[in-house]
């Protein structure tokens, strides 16, 4: 894995395959980073139609993920995972750029 690369888990990669799946043709999640949050910077997920050639494109399986060029410094080398615990079902960044994160996981600061 490079330093500038993101990676989707098997767990995520499934469950993004089925949300795309009811999107229709062409369709792809995007992950961006944003300031505010709790904690400085949030992530955000949308489903998508348009790739950028300045996108990063990650796909394994049936899920394709953009990260525009802005995001991806903030997302290098991170996992994204989905997780169904107690709290409810989420995508999770595992990000090792973070020092701080909040308690629910979508806010972060570097």
């Amino acid at each position: 894995m490079t330093a500038t690369s993101v990676t989707i888990s098997e767990r995520a990669a499934r469950r993004i395959g089925e949300i795309l799946k009811t999107e229709g043709d062409g369709a792809m999640l995007r992950i961006s980073v944003e300031g505010g949050g709790c904690s400085g910077f949030s992530y955000k997920f949308d489903v998508d139609r348009a790739k950028a050639d300045d996108d990063m494109v990650i796909a394994r399986e049936s899920a394709v993920v953009l990260v525009d060029p802005a995001s991806a410094p903030f997302l290098a080398g991170s996992e994204v995972d989905f997780v169904d615990d107690l709290i409810g079902a989420s995508f999770r960044v595992v990000n090792p750029n973070a020092t701080a994160s909040c308690g629910c996981g979508t806010s972060f600061s570097i």
